[in-house]
């Protein structure tokens, strides 16, 4: 077997037999999902990470892709984007070979750790156990199905009003917004070696700008005070905008403001939101790790059901 070390960006062929790659491979791992998307699997490996390098490999039946940290705090661990072989070739050791292409660039770039999102109870698992990975944060997807016709927007909670922004966060709202971020700092993490970088508004706006250069859309629902204050906010990705998916990203409430039904509001105005202005949205998906009761309990009450689970794998070099 010929494993290639890609150049960043690939070319355009190299990037149509990548994403090849995983069509075949989820088909049959998750073939509940929808497929890849072309806009999502091109963008990612067309613009770089906001956070880092990415390093990519690839052979005629399978892939690799590596995000090596670059901020301060992380330049010791790394982040498994993708590691995938088409079902018809695996078993012939072609997905170790991948990992030993990965293996060695993390010791070459000095790197102690590196995680992976892994579907639990699949080959992913298995094989990923087989490499000496541990899960070491509990997780599950969950996914609501988007209405047809949605139930009356709710009230605002009092003392509160909801912003809704499509894109980057406006530039007067930046810094309370990045503030707000910094909230996500209680959230559970297991015992993942990854470092919270502190959010300010020019690490914002990237993190934002990266989801529109790569083809897809973004949508921030914020409640925010008299003051200026971003008190809770929900942020919403259609990695491809004409796709039957979204992905639910960060939902926070700050904690001064909790227990006045901010997170559930901020979601059911996201809602409303996006079901009218992408039409072809079907459901949208979000991962909760086992140990965030709360939010488990908010997504509960707005129809989310539990569709698999996952988990964040670590290997120790």
């Amino acid at each position: 077997m010929t494993i290639r070390t890609l150049t960043t960006p690939p070319s355009a062929a190299e990037a149509e037999a990548w994403l090849a790659v995983l069509t075949a491979a989820q088909a049959v791992d998750l073939p509940q999902l929808p497929p890849p998307s072309r806009t999502e699997v091109v963008g990612r490996l067309r613009v770089a990470p906001a956070r880092g390098r990415a390093a990519l490999w690839a052979a005629d039946e399978g892939v690799a892709g590596l995000l090596l940290f670059t901020d301060e705090a992380n330049r010791h661990t790394a982040f498994l984007d993708v590691l995938a072989v088409r079902p018809d070739a695996r078993r012939r050791g072609l997905g170790t070979a991948l990992w030993q292409r990965v293996r060695e660039r993390l010791l070459s770039e000095g790197r102690s750790s590196v995680s992976a999102l892994v579907a639990l109870g699949g080959p992913g698992e298995a094989f990923a156990r087989s490499l000496g990975f541990a899960n070491v944060l509990h997780m599950a997807w969950y996914v609501q199905d988007v209405p047809a016709v949605l139930p009356p927007r709710p009230d605002v909670p009092a003392g509160y009003a909801m912003l809704c922004w499509p894109g980057l966060v406006p530039d007067a709202w930046a810094a309370a917004a990045a503030r707000a971020h910094a909230a996500m700092e209680d959230a559970p993490s297991g015992e993942l070696d990854e470092r919270i970088e502190p959010w300010t508004p020019r690490r914002l706006h990237a993190a934002q700008q990266l989801v529109l250069d790569r083809g897809g859309a973004l949508t921030t629902v914020a409640a925010v005070t008299p003051g200026g204050e971003v008190a809770a906010y929900t942020e919403l990705v259609l990695p491809d905008p004409t796709g039957p998916r979204a992905v639910q990203y960060d939902t926070v409430v700050v904690p001064e403001h909790r227990g006045r039904g901010l997170g559930r509001a901020v979601k059911l105005r996201m809602l409303a939101e996006v079901s009218a202005r992408h039409p072809s949205l079907a459901t949208i998906g979000t991962t909760v790790a086992d140990e965030n009761t709360p939010m488990r309990a908010v997504n509960g009450s707005l129809g989310y059901r539990r569709e698999r689970d996952t988990g964040y794998f670590q290997f120790t070099l």
